[in-house]
Protein backbone atom coordinates (compact mmCIF):
# COMPACT_ATOMS: atom_id res chain seq x y z
CA UNK A 1 0.00 0.00 0.00
CA UNK A 2 1.21 3.44 -1.25
CA UNK A 3 2.83 6.04 2.00
CA UNK A 4 1.25 3.69 4.47
CA UNK A 5 2.66 1.62 7.28
CA UNK A 6 1.86 -1.69 6.07
CA UNK A 7 2.52 -3.72 8.99
CA UNK A 8 0.13 -1.86 10.95
CA UNK A 9 -2.69 -1.18 8.81
CA UNK A 10 -2.16 -5.09 8.34
CA UNK A 11 -2.91 -5.83 11.84
CA UNK A 12 -6.01 -3.03 12.03
CA UNK A 13 -7.10 -2.62 8.96
CA UNK A 14 -9.12 0.79 8.19
CA UNK A 15 -11.51 0.51 5.56
CA UNK A 16 -14.26 2.72 2.97
CA UNK A 17 -16.67 0.95 0.90
CA UNK A 18 -18.88 4.16 0.21
CA UNK A 19 -19.28 7.55 0.93
CA UNK A 20 -21.72 10.64 -0.42
CA UNK A 21 -21.04 13.87 0.14
CA UNK A 22 -19.19 14.56 3.61
CA UNK A 23 -18.79 11.29 5.08
CA UNK A 24 -17.39 8.00 3.95
CA UNK A 25 -18.85 4.38 5.25
CA UNK A 26 -16.44 2.09 7.30
CA UNK A 27 -16.60 -2.04 6.16
CA UNK A 28 -18.47 -2.09 9.60
CA UNK A 29 -20.65 0.35 8.74
CA UNK A 30 -19.56 3.73 10.51
CA UNK A 31 -20.06 7.15 9.27
CA UNK A 32 -16.63 9.17 8.96
CA UNK A 33 -16.27 12.93 8.09
CA UNK A 34 -14.16 13.44 5.39
CA UNK A 35 -11.41 16.14 6.59
CA UNK A 36 -9.17 15.80 4.02
CA UNK A 37 -11.07 16.21 0.60
CA UNK A 38 -9.99 11.97 0.22
CA UNK A 39 -6.28 13.16 -0.68
CA UNK A 40 -6.96 16.53 -1.18
CA UNK A 41 -8.69 16.01 -4.49
CA UNK A 42 -12.43 15.75 -4.38
CA UNK A 43 -13.19 19.29 -3.85
CA UNK A 44 -16.77 18.90 -4.76
CA UNK A 45 -17.62 16.19 -2.14
CA UNK A 46 -18.39 12.31 -2.89
CA UNK A 47 -20.65 10.41 -5.32
CA UNK A 48 -21.75 13.96 -6.86
CA UNK A 49 -24.23 13.02 -9.32
CA UNK A 50 -23.48 15.36 -12.04
CA UNK A 51 -20.37 13.51 -12.23
CA UNK A 52 -21.00 9.80 -11.86
CA UNK A 53 -24.14 10.46 -14.87
CA UNK A 54 -21.09 11.96 -16.90
CA UNK A 55 -18.78 8.69 -16.24
CA UNK A 56 -21.78 6.41 -17.17
CA UNK A 57 -22.46 7.91 -19.63
CA UNK A 58 -19.19 8.19 -21.82
CA UNK A 59 -18.17 4.74 -21.00
CA UNK A 60 -21.44 3.58 -22.98
CA UNK A 61 -20.73 5.95 -26.14
CA UNK A 62 -16.83 5.98 -26.32
CA UNK A 63 -14.81 4.11 -23.83
CA UNK A 64 -11.32 4.97 -25.10
CA UNK A 65 -9.79 6.42 -27.80
CA UNK A 66 -6.18 6.58 -29.21
CA UNK A 67 -4.40 9.54 -28.04
CA UNK A 68 -1.78 9.30 -30.61
CA UNK A 69 -2.60 10.82 -34.10
CA UNK A 70 -6.17 10.87 -32.93
CA UNK A 71 -8.72 12.90 -31.17
CA UNK A 72 -12.31 13.29 -29.31
CA UNK A 73 -14.27 16.17 -28.93
CA UNK A 74 -14.33 16.35 -24.83
CA UNK A 75 -10.75 16.42 -24.54
CA UNK A 76 -10.93 19.70 -26.15
CA UNK A 77 -13.79 20.85 -24.69
CA UNK A 78 -12.21 20.61 -21.44
CA UNK A 79 -9.24 22.03 -22.36
CA UNK A 80 -11.14 24.61 -23.13
CA UNK A 81 -13.60 24.65 -19.97
CA UNK A 82 -10.21 24.85 -18.27
CA UNK A 83 -8.08 27.82 -20.05
CA UNK A 84 -11.50 30.07 -19.47
CA UNK A 85 -10.91 29.35 -15.73
CA UNK A 86 -7.18 29.76 -15.90
CA UNK A 87 -5.19 33.17 -14.95
CA UNK A 88 -5.03 35.12 -18.32
CA UNK A 89 -2.02 33.91 -20.65
CA UNK A 90 -2.16 30.04 -19.80
CA UNK A 91 -3.74 28.68 -23.12
CA UNK A 92 -2.73 25.13 -23.93
CA UNK A 93 -2.76 22.25 -22.34
CA UNK A 94 -0.92 18.92 -21.78
CA UNK A 95 -3.38 16.42 -20.67
CA UNK A 96 -1.49 13.61 -18.33
CA UNK A 97 -2.93 10.99 -15.69
CA UNK A 98 -2.03 12.53 -12.25
CA UNK A 99 0.37 15.23 -10.78
CA UNK A 100 3.53 13.52 -10.78
CA UNK A 101 2.78 12.69 -14.51
CA UNK A 102 1.88 16.23 -14.74
CA UNK A 103 5.06 17.72 -13.04
CA UNK A 104 7.29 15.21 -15.15
CA UNK A 105 5.53 17.13 -18.33
CA UNK A 106 6.11 20.21 -17.39
CA UNK A 107 9.63 19.61 -16.77
CA UNK A 108 9.83 18.24 -20.10
CA UNK A 109 8.54 20.99 -21.77
CA UNK A 110 10.60 23.24 -19.90
CA UNK A 111 13.76 21.57 -21.00
CA UNK A 112 12.47 20.94 -24.73
CA UNK A 113 11.11 24.97 -24.72
CA UNK A 114 14.45 26.10 -24.22
CA UNK A 115 16.14 23.83 -26.82
CA UNK A 116 13.24 24.67 -29.53
CA UNK A 117 14.00 28.33 -28.67
CA UNK A 118 18.33 27.42 -29.25
CA UNK A 119 18.85 28.20 -25.78
CA UNK A 120 20.07 24.16 -24.95
CA UNK A 121 22.61 24.99 -22.45
CA UNK A 122 19.38 25.97 -20.35
CA UNK A 123 19.44 22.51 -18.54
CA UNK A 124 19.27 23.27 -14.64
CA UNK A 125 15.98 22.98 -12.71
CA UNK A 126 15.45 24.71 -9.72
CA UNK A 127 13.02 22.86 -6.37
CA UNK A 128 12.88 24.08 -3.37
CA UNK A 129 13.36 22.41 0.25
CA UNK A 130 10.39 20.85 1.28
CA UNK A 131 8.94 20.87 -1.75
CA UNK A 132 6.76 17.85 -3.28
CA UNK A 133 6.37 17.46 -6.97
CA UNK A 134 5.10 13.75 -6.89
CA UNK A 135 7.32 10.65 -6.60
CA UNK A 136 8.19 9.92 -10.47
CA UNK A 137 12.87 10.57 -10.54
CA UNK A 138 11.69 14.27 -11.60
CA UNK A 139 9.51 15.40 -9.78
CA UNK A 140 11.69 13.88 -6.52
CA UNK A 141 14.44 15.20 -8.07
CA UNK A 142 13.01 18.68 -7.58
CA UNK A 143 10.80 17.94 -4.59
CA UNK A 144 12.70 18.35 -1.36
CA UNK A 145 11.00 15.69 1.26
CA UNK A 146 14.10 13.98 2.72
CA UNK A 147 12.30 10.34 2.77
CA UNK A 148 10.79 11.02 -0.66
CA UNK A 149 14.29 11.11 -1.56
CA UNK A 150 16.94 9.18 -0.18
CA UNK A 151 16.37 5.54 -0.61
CA UNK A 152 16.86 6.22 -4.09
CA UNK A 153 20.31 7.16 -5.12
CA UNK A 154 21.12 9.32 -7.50
CA UNK A 155 18.26 11.73 -9.05
CA UNK A 156 18.11 13.95 -12.17
CA UNK A 157 21.68 15.60 -11.91
CA UNK A 158 21.76 19.72 -12.20
CA UNK A 159 18.97 20.42 -9.94
CA UNK A 160 19.34 22.68 -6.83
CA UNK A 161 17.47 23.85 -4.00
CA UNK A 162 15.71 27.18 -2.81
CA UNK A 163 15.36 27.15 0.64
CA UNK A 164 11.71 26.61 2.16
CA UNK A 165 9.54 29.73 4.17
CA UNK A 166 8.78 27.66 7.19
CA UNK A 167 10.06 29.75 10.10
CA UNK A 168 8.71 28.82 13.68
CA UNK A 169 10.63 31.07 15.79
CA UNK A 170 9.35 34.10 13.72
CA UNK A 171 5.99 32.90 12.29
CA UNK A 172 4.12 30.38 14.64
CA UNK A 173 0.87 30.46 15.01
CA UNK A 174 0.48 33.38 11.89
CA UNK A 175 -3.53 33.96 10.67
CA UNK A 176 -2.88 33.49 6.56
CA UNK A 177 -0.15 34.73 5.02
CA UNK A 178 3.41 35.26 7.27
CA UNK A 179 4.85 38.67 8.17
CA UNK A 180 8.54 37.08 7.82
CA UNK A 181 10.68 35.41 4.83
CA UNK A 182 9.83 37.63 1.76
CA UNK A 183 13.74 38.12 1.16
CA UNK A 184 14.36 33.74 1.05
CA UNK A 185 13.01 34.63 -2.67
CA UNK A 186 16.47 36.82 -2.83
CA UNK A 187 18.15 32.99 -2.50
CA UNK A 188 17.37 32.67 -6.04
CA UNK A 189 19.47 34.93 -6.89
CA UNK A 190 22.49 33.43 -5.36
CA UNK A 191 21.97 30.60 -7.34
CA UNK A 192 21.72 32.39 -10.60
CA UNK A 193 25.44 33.54 -9.14
CA UNK A 194 26.36 30.16 -8.34
CA UNK A 195 25.32 28.28 -11.71
CA UNK A 196 24.86 31.53 -13.69
CA UNK A 197 21.25 32.22 -15.26
CA UNK A 198 22.73 30.73 -19.36
CA UNK A 199 22.37 27.05 -17.85
CA UNK A 200 18.92 27.40 -15.73
CA UNK A 201 15.63 25.99 -17.80
CA UNK A 202 12.93 26.89 -14.70
CA UNK A 203 11.95 27.07 -11.02
CA UNK A 204 9.48 24.45 -9.43
CA UNK A 205 7.75 25.84 -6.51
CA UNK A 206 4.08 24.72 -4.69
CA UNK A 207 2.56 27.92 -4.19
CA UNK A 208 1.66 26.57 -0.70
CA UNK A 209 3.74 23.39 -0.08
CA UNK A 210 0.86 21.43 0.72
CA UNK A 211 1.98 17.78 1.34
CA UNK A 212 4.69 18.36 3.61
CA UNK A 213 2.48 20.15 6.21
CA UNK A 214 0.78 23.50 5.08
CA UNK A 215 3.75 25.75 4.48
CA UNK A 216 2.27 29.55 3.50
CA UNK A 217 4.82 31.73 1.61
CA UNK A 218 4.87 35.24 3.06
CA UNK A 219 3.37 38.41 1.04
CA UNK A 220 5.42 39.23 -1.79
CA UNK A 221 7.53 36.03 -1.68
CA UNK A 222 5.97 34.64 -4.88
CA UNK A 223 6.21 38.34 -6.77
CA UNK A 224 9.60 38.54 -6.19
CA UNK A 225 10.29 34.76 -7.76
CA UNK A 226 8.09 35.88 -10.53
CA UNK A 227 10.28 38.87 -10.55
CA UNK A 228 13.63 36.92 -10.69
CA UNK A 229 12.81 34.46 -13.06
CA UNK A 230 11.63 37.31 -15.89
CA UNK A 231 15.02 38.98 -15.43
CA UNK A 232 16.92 36.24 -16.02
CA UNK A 233 14.63 34.46 -19.03
CA UNK A 234 13.96 31.30 -16.31
CA UNK A 235 10.54 29.54 -16.80
CA UNK A 236 8.22 29.68 -13.75
CA UNK A 237 6.44 26.78 -12.78
CA UNK A 238 3.69 26.28 -10.38
CA UNK A 239 2.47 22.76 -8.79
CA UNK A 240 -1.03 23.77 -8.50
CA UNK A 241 -2.08 19.85 -7.79
CA UNK A 242 -3.07 21.04 -4.34
CA UNK A 243 -4.00 24.58 -4.69
CA UNK A 244 -5.63 24.14 -7.68
CA UNK A 245 -9.77 23.82 -8.51
CA UNK A 246 -10.69 25.98 -5.34
CA UNK A 247 -8.40 25.01 -2.55
CA UNK A 248 -7.81 28.47 -1.94
CA UNK A 249 -11.33 30.28 -2.13
CA UNK A 250 -9.92 31.27 -6.05
CA UNK A 251 -9.72 28.59 -9.22
CA UNK A 252 -5.97 28.35 -8.71
CA UNK A 253 -2.95 29.27 -6.39
CA UNK A 254 -2.06 32.16 -9.18
CA UNK A 255 -4.67 33.83 -8.69
CA UNK A 256 -4.88 33.66 -5.22
CA UNK A 257 -1.30 35.24 -4.55
CA UNK A 258 -1.54 37.13 -8.26
CA UNK A 259 1.19 35.38 -9.66
CA UNK A 260 0.83 34.33 -13.42
CA UNK A 261 3.69 31.52 -14.07
CA UNK A 262 4.90 30.24 -17.55
CA UNK A 263 3.67 26.27 -16.60
CA UNK A 264 1.12 25.17 -13.94
CA UNK A 265 0.43 21.79 -13.05
CA UNK A 266 -2.54 20.57 -12.15
CA UNK A 267 -4.26 17.03 -11.43
CA UNK A 268 -6.53 16.30 -8.30
CA UNK A 269 -9.59 18.40 -8.33
CA UNK A 270 -9.47 18.38 -11.80
CA UNK A 271 -11.78 15.44 -11.83
CA UNK A 272 -12.40 15.63 -8.37
CA UNK A 273 -10.52 12.20 -7.64
CA UNK A 274 -13.19 9.92 -8.98
CA UNK A 275 -10.62 9.39 -12.53
CA UNK A 276 -7.16 9.63 -12.39
CA UNK A 277 -6.19 13.17 -14.71
CA UNK A 278 -3.88 15.77 -14.57
CA UNK A 279 -3.63 18.86 -16.68
CA UNK A 280 -0.49 21.32 -17.56
CA UNK A 281 -1.58 24.11 -18.64
CA UNK A 282 1.44 26.51 -20.90
CA UNK A 283 1.29 29.94 -22.33
CA UNK A 284 1.13 30.55 -26.03
CA UNK A 285 4.61 31.28 -26.11
CA UNK A 286 5.85 28.28 -25.23
CA UNK A 287 3.27 26.08 -27.24
CA UNK A 288 4.05 28.03 -30.41
CA UNK A 289 8.24 27.45 -29.77
CA UNK A 290 7.56 23.90 -30.60
CA UNK A 291 4.84 24.54 -34.21
CA UNK A 292 7.88 25.17 -36.39
CA UNK A 293 9.09 22.94 -39.26
CA UNK A 294 7.29 20.78 -41.52
CA UNK A 295 3.29 19.80 -40.69
CA UNK A 296 3.30 16.35 -40.63
CA UNK A 297 5.90 15.93 -38.41
CA UNK A 298 5.80 15.40 -34.26
CA UNK A 299 6.30 18.41 -32.55
CA UNK A 300 6.63 17.45 -29.34
CA UNK A 301 7.95 13.89 -28.56
CA UNK A 302 6.11 13.48 -25.07
CA UNK A 303 2.44 12.12 -23.73
CA UNK A 304 0.79 9.03 -22.40
CA UNK A 305 -1.54 6.13 -23.57
CA UNK A 306 -4.55 7.58 -21.30
CA UNK A 307 -3.55 11.41 -22.03
CA UNK A 308 -7.05 13.34 -22.59
CA UNK A 309 -9.23 9.63 -22.15
CA UNK A 310 -12.64 10.06 -22.93
CA UNK A 311 -13.78 8.84 -19.34
CA UNK A 312 -11.69 11.41 -17.67
CA UNK A 313 -12.24 14.29 -20.13
CA UNK A 314 -15.90 13.29 -19.25
CA UNK A 315 -15.45 13.64 -15.73
CA UNK A 316 -13.12 16.42 -15.85
CA UNK A 317 -16.32 18.27 -17.72
CA UNK A 318 -18.92 17.39 -14.43
CA UNK A 319 -16.80 18.65 -12.29
CA UNK A 320 -15.90 21.58 -13.50
CA UNK A 321 -19.76 22.28 -14.10
CA UNK A 322 -20.59 21.13 -10.30
CA UNK A 323 -17.90 23.54 -9.20
CA UNK A 324 -20.27 26.77 -11.41
CA UNK A 325 -23.17 25.79 -10.66
CA UNK A 326 -22.78 25.73 -6.89
CA UNK A 327 -19.58 28.05 -6.70
CA UNK A 328 -17.47 26.25 -5.57
CA UNK A 329 -14.28 27.84 -6.72
CA UNK A 330 -15.01 30.37 -4.75
CA UNK A 331 -16.11 29.01 -1.64
CA UNK A 332 -13.36 28.70 0.83
CA UNK A 333 -12.86 32.24 0.25
CA UNK A 334 -16.19 32.61 1.85
CA UNK A 335 -15.66 30.24 4.82
CA UNK A 336 -11.96 30.98 5.19
CA UNK A 337 -12.58 33.05 8.38
CA UNK A 338 -14.57 30.88 10.01
CA UNK A 339 -12.19 28.18 9.07
CA UNK A 340 -9.08 30.24 10.49
CA UNK A 341 -10.85 30.74 14.04
CA UNK A 342 -11.81 27.22 14.43
CA UNK A 343 -8.43 26.01 13.59
CA UNK A 344 -6.70 28.59 15.66
CA UNK A 345 -9.11 27.93 18.51
CA UNK A 346 -6.51 24.84 18.98
CA UNK A 347 -3.86 27.32 20.05
CA UNK A 348 -2.79 26.15 24.01
CA UNK A 349 -4.18 22.58 23.26
CA UNK A 350 -1.71 19.81 24.25
CA UNK A 351 1.56 18.90 22.18
CA UNK A 352 0.38 22.29 19.40
CA UNK A 353 3.38 24.37 18.40
CA UNK A 354 2.14 26.04 15.64
CA UNK A 355 -1.03 26.21 13.40
CA UNK A 356 -1.60 27.01 9.57
CA UNK A 357 -4.17 28.54 7.55
CA UNK A 358 -4.87 29.56 4.31
CA UNK A 359 -7.94 29.33 2.16
CA UNK A 360 -9.75 26.00 3.13
CA UNK A 361 -6.46 24.01 3.93
CA UNK A 362 -4.99 23.90 7.54
CA UNK A 363 -2.13 22.62 9.78
CA UNK A 364 -1.44 21.77 13.49
CA UNK A 365 2.44 21.18 13.81
CA UNK A 366 2.67 18.87 17.19
CA UNK A 367 5.71 18.66 19.28
CA UNK A 368 7.65 15.38 18.29
CA UNK A 369 7.89 12.82 21.13
CA UNK A 370 11.67 12.72 21.73
CA UNK A 371 13.46 9.98 19.39
CA UNK A 372 9.91 8.70 17.78
CA UNK A 373 9.23 11.14 15.03
CA UNK A 374 5.57 11.01 13.84
CA UNK A 375 3.95 9.08 16.38
CA UNK A 376 2.35 11.90 18.49
CA UNK A 377 0.33 13.02 15.14
CA UNK A 378 -0.26 9.14 13.66
CA UNK A 379 -1.83 8.21 17.18
CA UNK A 380 -3.98 11.67 16.46
CA UNK A 381 -4.80 10.20 13.38
CA UNK A 382 -5.92 7.07 14.82
CA UNK A 383 -8.01 8.70 17.72
CA UNK A 384 -10.01 11.27 15.19
CA UNK A 385 -10.73 7.80 12.89
CA UNK A 386 -12.32 5.94 15.70
CA UNK A 387 -14.07 9.24 16.32
CA UNK A 388 -15.15 9.24 13.30
CA UNK A 389 -13.06 11.87 11.40
CA UNK A 390 -10.61 11.29 8.58
CA UNK A 391 -7.44 13.68 9.25
CA UNK A 392 -3.98 13.48 7.36
CA UNK A 393 -0.81 13.57 8.95
CA UNK A 394 2.82 14.31 7.70
CA UNK A 395 5.73 14.02 10.08
CA UNK A 396 3.73 15.24 12.95
CA UNK A 397 2.24 17.72 11.41
CA UNK A 398 -1.75 17.12 10.92
CA UNK A 399 -2.78 18.72 7.93
CA UNK A 400 -6.57 19.44 7.31
CA UNK A 401 -8.34 20.09 3.50
CA UNK A 402 -12.23 19.03 3.62
CA UNK A 403 -14.12 18.92 0.51
CA UNK A 404 -15.22 22.38 -0.63
CA UNK A 405 -18.55 21.75 0.72
CA UNK A 406 -18.11 21.26 4.16
CA UNK A 407 -21.09 23.18 6.20
CA UNK A 408 -19.83 25.46 9.06
CA UNK A 409 -21.18 23.58 11.74
CA UNK A 410 -19.20 20.36 10.25
CA UNK A 411 -16.17 22.70 10.56
CA UNK A 412 -16.87 22.58 14.10
CA UNK A 413 -17.36 18.37 14.06
CA UNK A 414 -13.93 18.06 12.54
CA UNK A 415 -12.00 20.53 14.65
CA UNK A 416 -13.50 19.36 17.84
CA UNK A 417 -12.63 15.94 17.37
CA UNK A 418 -8.87 17.11 16.25
CA UNK A 419 -9.35 18.95 20.02
CA UNK A 420 -10.02 15.55 21.59
CA UNK A 421 -7.65 13.26 19.97
CA UNK A 422 -4.84 16.00 20.87
CA UNK A 423 -5.98 15.80 24.58
CA UNK A 424 -5.99 11.99 24.37
CA UNK A 425 -2.52 11.34 23.48
CA UNK A 426 0.62 11.45 24.96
Amino acid sequence: MPFTANRQFKKSPRMFVAAKDMHYTTSDGRQVLDGTAGLWCVNAGHARPKIVEAIGKQAAELDYAPAFQMGHPKAFELANRIVDIAPDGLDHVLFTNSGSESVETALKVALAYHRAKGDGSRFRLIGRERGYHGVNFGGISVGGIVSNRKMFGTLLTGVDHLPHTHNLSKNAFSRGEPANGVELADELERIVTLHDASTIAAVIVEPVAGSTGVLIPPPGYLKRLREITKKHGILLIFDEVITGYGRLGTPFGADYFDVVPDIMVTAKGLTNGVIPMGAVLVSAEIHDAFMTGPEHLIEFFHGYTYSGNPIASAAGLATLETYKEEGLLTRGAELAKVWEDALHSLKGEPHVIDIRNIGLVGAIELEPIAGQPTKRAFSAFLNAFEQGYLIRTTGDIIALSPPLIISESQIGELIDAVRKALRSID
